[in-house]
């Protein structure tokens, strides 16, 4: 029999960690190669786990709603082969090690008891090992988990049980993070910094510093007889959290510009059916709009950007973003990379491709990770414009509005005459510390150049 160590796959860049959200195979269960034993969730992406190989289960070696690291073992394997290079396999036997009868006493004979030398020496590590084991316990008194890695981080920095069950912590059902607690250790040490030549003050108090952290404070709202008590998906915490933590990043600032895309409609209704028929794919607007998009990003780099710290990131990839909505309701971003090196018949695959995929939660964490801009078509939900916020850490995001039939002005050699044409609103939201409002609605104006300078004659 062997023993195989099913480990947590990396899963993209950008991902570190993930939480187990459920475990689809128990301890004693038989498992087949390729087939999932439990479920993850990152902050970008649900997925499963697959094994590599065939066998039982016989241990679980972490619980539903612990964080792990990536590469971290998950769950051990019992399998039929026989593997001399594991490390779980007997020596054979012109390797083995001798039994404990062929060795030495390691006690006196002629004692019946060790010495108090012995006893202080052994009994004072064990001591302590068991005085660090106590330190951070599983849980609080009041029921509250913490995950291995936590447990293992308090442990390091010192901090204590009072503390850590002090916390407010931004995970599932008010857990305590790694980042919650890396956070409340850089505060801990900036503090001790700040009063090193001062009188020492009391001990740090984590209930205020944590409520720092999470200001500002929840408005209580009171329930009435009837109202319903909706619990927030973890999808709807994560959503929450970064929509917050944009508005609070980014200064918000939009412009909107106004599209006549009768061109672009005309065209696309004389060629969709025959560009469904040659390529297997729907021509929709969204592709037609993304490939403008990564066209005005190549003339204004300065909107492909990112900001960290006080550096600008200028990317020399344009990977567009393209919000996705999903059967709850919630959206997801994946995202279309090296957009601007696509045709529209590459672009119309990239975006029905990740589209569907999106609403099979079939997307790969790199499918949803390394945007560069964003863009949202708030006008599939009928609204003819919208002031999105940025999708961090980009500096802009442009939402398309709905395309309507409206009475205009048309200006031609012969004079201005009253038609009826195709129009909607580019809204594009930027982040005005780094954008201003010239490059921000000069960027938007040139997509909408771009759509309504369309060739008719273009071929799908």
């Amino acid at each position: 029999m062997a023993r195989f160590e099913l480990k947590l796959p990396k899963m993209g860049e950008s991902v570190a960690e993930a939480t187990i959200i459920n475990w689809l195979k128990s301890v004693g269960d038989s498992v087949e190669m390729d087939e999932a034993i439990l479920e993850i969730a990152t902050d970008k992406v649900d997925s499963e786990v697959p094994t590599e190989v065939s066998g039982v289960l016989v241990e679980q070696l972490f619980a539903v709603d612990d964080v792990v690291e990536v590469g971290s073992v998950l769950a051990i394997i019992e399998t039929e082969e026989t593997d001399g290079s594991t490390g779980d396999q007997e020596p054979s036997n012109g390797d083995q090690e001798p039994s404990n009868d062929d060795q030495e006493p390691t006690v006196d004979d002629n004692s019946s008891e060790p010495s108090a030398e012995v006893v202080q020496a052994v009994s004072q590590p064990l001591t302590q090992v068991q005085e660090s084991a106590d330190l951070i316990s599983h849980g609080s008194s009041q029921g509250r988990f913490y995950s291995p890695l936590v447990r293992n981080i308090a442990q390091q920095e010192g901090i204590s049980q009072t503390e850590l069950d002090a916390m407010i912590g931004s995970g599932k059902d008010g857990r305590v993070t790694k980042n919650d607690i890396l956070a409340y250790i850089d505060q801990r040490k900036s503090s001790d910094r700040l009063n090193q030549d001062r009188p020492q003050p009391d001990a740090i108090n984590a209930s205020q510093f944590n409520e720092s952290l999470n200001t500002p404070k929840a408005v209580t709202v009171s329930s009435h007889l009837g109202d319903e008590i909706i619990e927030m998906t973890r999808m709807d915490k994560l959503i929450a959290k970064h929509m917050t933590a944009s508005v609070a990043t980014s200064a918000h600032v939009q412009s909107f510009v106004e599209c006549d895309v009768t061109k672009v409609w005309q065209w696309r209704e004389g060629v969709k059916k025959s560009f469904e028929a040659r390529e297997g794919e729907k021509l929709t607007f969204t592709p037609i709009f993304m490939e403008a998009v990564a066209r005005a990003l190549r003339d204004f780099p300065m909107m492909n950007i990112s900001v960290e710290g006080d550096k600008i990131i200028k990317h020399k990839a344009i990977n567009l973003g393209m919000a996705a909505a999903l059967d709850d309701g919630n959206l997801i971003v994946p995202v279309i990379k090296n957009a601007d090196q696509l045709n529209l018949v590459g672009m119309s695959k990239a975006v029905n491709d990740l589209a569907r995929r999106a609403r099979a939660n079939k997307l790969t964490p790199d499918e949803i990770a390394g945007g560069t801009y964003t863009v949202t078509n708030v006008g599939n939900f009928g609204s003819i414009m919208g002031t999105p916020i940025i999708n961090q850490p980009q500096v802009g995001i442009l939402a398309l509005g709905a395309i309507r039939k409206v009475p205009a002005v048309i200006e031609t050699n012969e004079g201005d005459f009253i038609g009826i044409r195709y129009k909607m609103y580019l809204s594009h939201s930027y982040d005005h510390r780094v954008v201003n409002g010239a490059l921000g609605g000069m960027f938007a104006k040139r997509v909408a150049d771009y759509l309504e300078a369309w060739d008719p004659n273009r071929e799908a």
